[in-house]
């Protein structure tokens, strides 16, 4: 039983959704998956643990920021022996041609955080990457589901509010699609235990026009990236 989730042995699967919103995971669980059964409460962080088309899949709330994302993906793979987790989240869109609702699959994650040049002692710029079997499998689900998805880099930053939107401009010259907050360590975290990682990203802010969804739409209105984390979690 780890500290921070509080599941006991065998109550989380080998393959985990990871949604930031707790309330993301509980509707997530009670709308796509069959007799789900929630394994923990702890701190107000729901996880879920259920079946899709016959496998058995979990889902579980990790928060907002690298730190707490650390904590749950740590845990996960340390504790209860999991195997493959898929961040499934909202971003905000720095690419022109991306639009509200778009899906995104993340095959890096840049970052503005220290906490992997601390594991190197500030010598290396660590590369957070997707794995690429991953990866490859949720492109070929959104094809055959009629789902269009864009992949290319993100950015996980520390910071919700940024005093620099002229960074934002720059990485987007450099093609990086859109920023979130969790990937980059989610992706090191895994790499370094031995898990497969990924991230799919439903637009759900525009940053250069402004534009955003609701509450309402954020919570619920992310079906198709759903749907694709689920089908590559159980390919």
């Amino acid at each position: 039983m780890s500290v921070h989730i509080g599941g006991k042995p065998g109550d989380i699967a080998e393959r985990v959704l990871l949604p930031g919103d707790p309330m993301r995971a509980k509707w997530i669980a009670e709308t796509f998956l069959e007799d789900p059964v929630c394994y923990t409460q702890v701190r107000g962080m729901l996880g879920f643990t259920g079946t899709w088309q016959g496998v058995r899949v979990s889902v579980q709330g990790s928060g907002m920021g690298m730190p707490s994302a650390s904590i749950y993906t740590h845990e996960l793979i340390n504790e209860y022996g999991v195997k493959s987790v898929i961040r499934i989240g909202s971003c905000g869109a720095l690419a022109m041609d991306l639009n509200l609702g778009d899906v995104v699959a993340a095959i890096g994650s840049a970052t503005d955080s220290n906490m992997n040049r601390a594991r190197f002692d500030g010598l290396i710029d660590y590369a957070p990457v997707a794995d690429f079997g991953l990866l490859r499998t949720a492109v070929d689900v959104a094809e055959a589901q009629g789902v269009p998805i864009r992949v290319g880099p993100i950015l996980a930053a520390d910071a919700f509010y940024t005093d620099r939107p002229d960074l934002y401009d720059a990485l987007a010259d450099y093609g990086v699609l859109a920023v979130e907050m969790e990937s980059a360590a989610i992706y090191t975290i895994a790499a370094r235990y031995g898990a497969k990682a990924l991230t799919i990203l439903t637009v759900s802010d525009h940053i250069k026009r402004g534009e955003a969804m609701d509450s309402a739409q954020r919570e619920q209105g992310f079906s198709n990236m759903v749907r694709i984390g689920l089908a590559t979690a159980i390919a």
